[in-house]
């Protein structure tokens, strides 16, 4: 089975010229906006600076192995800047928003693909606890902080160059790539040839009526894999691509570096599996029956027990288990009662929401 990694060593050496921008090429982009970039934000201001030279300079930062969120992002960068295809592009207005206060977790960099097109990459969710947040704030607040970041960045961005626009992203990107997209200034829209959404998640009915995404609809292509959970989250008016994963465990296939590829584009499958379907379902069934208040408690509560740890990211909460498990169990023991009702009303239905699936589905088979 053949992953980008093999892209890059069937088509690597073509440049856009000889074969056009696709869909892998948007997935490598929109992956490599999650490259550690606060250590040559320096160079990047200074001037436009290839492809080449920051993945260079990245390489030969100290400890980057710490630094980047996976080991196959060191592998990217290599890749990269040996590409004829990648190589030579532009990086430029790289933005990076990170506030506990307000619950943002933001990043975005711009590539320039050739002189009349460039691509606008919406870096995904990272492993910090604030990022996490601000994706569960979506399913009761819209707009979250990110969107609107998300918007102003692509309006300044678009004003700044001329000629077509491509707008892409993973995860939470791929979520703030169709936003931007669709609730950018009409004249920036126009130009926008695709937006790519990498498994990212949905939006409610609200922003699937405006004008704005009705206009872009058919220009954004989604892709989640075959047991998607986080593309699946909330709704989703426009059409989407199932692609083939070769992780079996259904949160990895998360990881676009285990999404299948042929050629110029994914490994594509007819239709999602059963469990993505049960874990669509539930999760949709339990967030419809929630009031927006009980959303925002829920959520709220959970984050304020994790955040008793006194810990920034997931890697520090999993590389101090013995401890944090001690601050959770207290932080618990010493929620309000309200709190703690609040938390266990919401279990329960999820629980009730399985129930109900599970029973429907019998019943179907019946």
């Amino acid at each position: 089975m053949s992953d980008v990694f093999d892209y890059f060593a069937w088509r690597g050496d073509l440049l856009l010229q000889q074969s056009p921008f696709n869909e892998v090429d948007g997935m490598i982009l929109a992956r490599f906006s999650y490259a550690p970039f606060d250590c040559i934000e320096n160079q990047i201001n200074s001037g436009e600076l290839s492809i080449r030279d920051a993945a260079c300079y990245l390489l030969d930062s100290p400890d980057i192995e710490s630094k980047v969120l996976m080991k196959d992002d060191l592998k990217l960068l290599e890749n990269l800047s040996d590409s004829e295809r990648f190589k030579d592009m532009k990086i430029f207005a790289y933005e990076n928003v990170f506030d506990v206060d307000t619950q943002i977790q933001f990043s975005a960099i711009t590539i320039q693909l050739d002189s009349d097109s460039h691509f606008v990459a919406f870096r995904g969710t990272d492993s910090t606890f604030i990022g996490w947040k601000e994706d569960f704030n979506m399913s009761f607040m819209c707009p979250v902080p990110s969107q609107k970041i998300a918007v102003k960045y692509l309006n300044k961005v678009a004003q700044s160059v001329s000629g077509r626009l491509f707008v892409g992203g993973h995860s939470k990107g791929g979520n703030l790539a169709v936003y931007s997209s669709a609730c950018c200034d009409l004249s920036i829209q126009e130009r926008i040839d695709a937006v790519y959404n990498f498994d990212g998640p949905g939006f409610d009915k609200d922003v699937l009526s405006t004008e704005g995404y009705k206009k872009i609809c058919d220009r954004i292509k989604t892709f989640i894999p075959q047991s998607s959970i986080i593309g699946l989250l909330l709704e989703h008016e426009e059409n989407y691509t199932i692609v083939h994963s070769t992780q079996a465990v259904n949160v990895m296939q998360h990881d676009v570096f285990s999404w299948e590829v042929q050629r110029n584009h994914f490994e594509y499958l007819e239709t999602v599996t059963n469990s993505s379907k049960f874990i669509d379902t539930t999760l949709k069934a339990w967030i419809a029956d929630m009031s927006t208040e009980q959303r925002e408690k829920f959520i709220d509560a959970v984050y304020s027990i994790i955040s008793e740890t006194n810990l920034q990211s997931f890697k520090e909460l999993s590389d101090n288990y013995i401890a944090s498990a001690k601050s959770i169990t207290n932080s618990i023991k010493n929620l309000d009662e309200d709190t703690r009702q609040a938390v266990i009303k919401a279990l329960l239905s999820l629980a009730k929401c399985a129930k109900d699936v599970i029973a429907e589905n019998i019943k179907k088979h019946d």
